[in-house]
């Protein structure tokens, strides 16, 4: 089997993810640090080429390409190599359960069992799960509830459930895998609606949707071009290109924003362009170099 990882800048994410999405036949791993981000796929041999380690060109006019320097804003750093045949068990044993708001959401893929222990509610037994239990199983779709821009949507969710603000229609803006949609949904929100372009993000969703008990109305949207489902709250882990474009096109009955998925140092603009359709900070919250706002009419 191949592995074939792109280790790229953050604000080169997006394109990267869509080339990748093409091409991943056993799902996408993601990691991140300081000034970084990592997508791995994995595929059998002449599914996936064995490149070695070169470097490549991650341009919005085009594909990924070959680069012959390792230089150059655009260049991404690619690097495949062969790996034992039991590929499938490490792939799993890379996925561990991501914990959220101080362990009061858990979300974890389906072959890990529940957390349970000492901290539960009324009538629940020492041996239930603590706190809200949500299964996402990795594959073609973006978001495994690791990423810091997923984690800091959670939370901001979870603060708004606590101030009794949960509740109503929201929409899940470039959904992915639905995690922020399922954790909406179970926090009190509804009816809940998902959209995404990718195919394979709409099936996800439909389907960790069905895994996790919930409700979830699912559209094929092109967040670019048409205009987002209205609804009284939104939530949007989008780049900070596309956050400015829905600002400009959201109903007039959006009240309520949540979004991330912006570097640090475009959370100013971001601000602005919702601040020009009447939706005002209410606050930020930073992790790392990413950001995360909630955004009031």
């Amino acid at each position: 089997m191949i592995r074939l990882a792109v280790r790229c800048r953050p604000e080169q994410a997006e394109l990267v993810l869509a080339e990748l999405l093409h091409l991943a036949p056993g799902g996408i791993e993601e990691e991140s640090g300081p000034g970084w981000v990592e997508y791995a796929i994995y595929g059998a041999e002449g599914e996936l080429p064995d490149l070695g380690e070169i470097f490549a060109i991650a341009d919005p006019v085009g594909p990924l390409r070959c680069a012959p320097e390792p230089t150059g804003r655009h260049l991404v750093e690619v690097r495949s190599e062969r790996i034992p045949d039991d590929w499938a068990d490490r792939w799993r044993d890379f996925h561990e359960p991501t914990v959220v708001a101080d362990g009061r959401v858990v979300i974890r893929p389906s072959w890990h069992e529940p957390q349970t222990g000492d901290r539960v509610g009324p009538g629940r037994g020492a041996e239930e799960p603590t706190g809200l239990d949500i299964v996402i199983d990795p594959g073609q779709a973006f978001g495994t509830g690791a990423h810091p821009t997923t984690r800091m949507c959670v939370e901001l969710l979870v603060e708004l459930a606590d101030a009794g603000r949960a509740g109503g229609p929201l929409a899940d803006l470039g959904t992915g895998s639905a995690v922020l949609a399922i954790a909406a949904a179970k926090l009190g929100w509804s009816p809940v609606t998902g959209v995404d372009l990718e195919l394979a993000a709409l099936e996800a969703a439909r389907e960790n949707a069905a895994a996790n008990g919930v409700e979830l109305v699912v559209a094929r949207v092109n967040l670019r071009e048409d205009p987002p489902p209205a609804a009284p709250t939104v939530v949007a882990n989008l780049t900070a290109p596309l956050l400015r474009d829905v600002a400009a096109r959201l109903a007039r009955e959006c009240r309520l924003v949540v979004c991330s998925g912006l570097l640090a140092r475009e959370a100013d603009e971001v601000l602005s362009a919702f601040a020009a359709v009447g939706l005002d900070a209410h606050e930020r919250r930073d992790s790392g170099e990413w950001s995360a706002l909630v955004l009031e009419r």
